[in-house]
Formats: structure tokens, C-alpha cells, sequence
């Protein structure tokens, strides 16, 4: 399998120079990484071409590096039934980039995109309807960044006397907590089976 993803990559180094940065093989998956610029030709490459036919875009998610001035990685995940194969594609990207949309060539793409972009703020250009899908329309932020705070910013509850959901800051009730890391269930003031075993 590993010579056929060595074959496969030399090809696609070979063919799309231009796109191409570097390859790998990891956990017996073919990984690229790519510029921005090409995309969308070179996913339509991976589509058409004889020696690829990735036909299944399986999934579309982003990695947010902070500390980087490319501070996101956007990552496609196809597949090939036609060679048994699967391909990663890599790209990164400054915050303030925009990424082609793809949907001109994969329309499953529309809703991968729909949810990057709610939960990382990632812009896809080109995109036919971009807008949040799994977040309301009033949410602030985006949560897989990791500078969002994990309590968010707001929750909500039903108002009875107002007759609809309400907004309101989050209240921790307890500011810090503090855990003792000897017991799954924190204040447990007895024995649990195998925490005898410590002596």
C-alpha cells in the first residue's frame, strides 16, 4: 500500500508542480499540502485524473494554530472507491485569507464550508449560500478556535413571563473548581472498586 501512495504521490507531484508544496505518507494516508491558489483546479485534477479519481469528498475541517502567522490549516478529505485510496489536502492560511469554494466541483462541499466557517470564521470564497448552519444567527465567535472560552459567552433559557428565549451572559456559579485527581467522581468520600489497589 505504501509504494501505491509513493506512486501516487510522485504522480501529483509530477503533474500539478505548481500547486504542490510537499507530500507525505502518514497513517497509511497519502497527505498534500498545497497553495491556496490552485485549489480549485487541483481538486478537479483529483476528480478527473486517470491515476486518481477521487470522486467522494468525505469531509472538509480546519486546525487553528494561533501562535502561527498562518493561523489556520484547512484539510479535504477524499476518497478514491475506483483505487481503494484516500487522499488529505492541506493549505494553510492567514486569518484574513479567503478560501475558493469547491463547490463548483464537489456541491457536497456547500455544507463542509457552511460549517468551517461557523466554527472558525473561515471565509470561502465563490460559495453560493455562506452562512452559519450550526450556530443561530445571533452567536457571537467562533468555538473551535482556540481562543474561544470554553463556558462561551452567552447562554440562553426559555422566559416564561416574556413567552421566548433569552440571551444572557454566562454566570459561573463557581469561579474556579478544584479536583483531586484520585477518583472519577469528585467528593466521593468512600472506596471505589480498584482504588484499593493503590497501597
Amino acid at each position: 500500500m505504501t509504494e501505491a501512495l509513493k506512486e501516487l504521490a510522485a504522480h501529483i507531484e509530477l503533474r500539478r508542480s505548481n500547486d504542490v508544496i510537499s507530500t507525505e505518507i502518514t497513517h497509511g494516508e497519502l497527505v498534500v499540502h498545497i497553495t491556496l491558489n490552485g485549489l480549485v483546479d487541483f481538486v478537479e485534477f483529483l476528480k478527473t485524473d486517470g491515476n486518481c479519481r477521487f470522486s467522494t469528498l468525505v469531509d472538509i475541517t480546519a486546525v487553528d494554530w494561533p501562535q502561527r502567522p498562518a493561523r489556520f490549516d484547512v484539510v479535504w478529505h477524499f476518497l478514491s472507491m475506483y483505487r481503494n485510496q484516500r487522499i488529505r489536502v492541506k493549505a494553510a492560511l492567514r486569518e484574513e485569507e479567503m478560501v475558493p469554494s469547491i463547490t463548483s466541483v464537489h456541491p457536497s462541499a456547500n455544507w463542509f464550508e457552511r460549517e468551517v466557517f461557523d466554527m472558525f470564521g473561515i471565509l470561502f470564497s465563490g460559495h453560493p449560500d455562506l452562512r452559519r448552519i450550526l450556530t443561530d444567527y445571533g452567536f457571537r465567535g467562533y468555538p473551535l478556535r482556540k481562543d474561544f472560552p470554553t463556558t462561551g459567552y452567552v447562554e440562553l433559557r426559555y422566559d416564561e413571563a416574556q413567552k421566548r428565549v433569552v440571551y444572557e451572559p454566562v454566570q459561573l456559579a463557581q469561579e474556579y473548581r478544584q479536583f483531586d485527581f484520585l477518583s472519577p467522581w469528585e467528593g466521593a468520600h468512600y472506596i471505589l472498586p480498584g482504588d484499593e489497589k493503590k497501597a
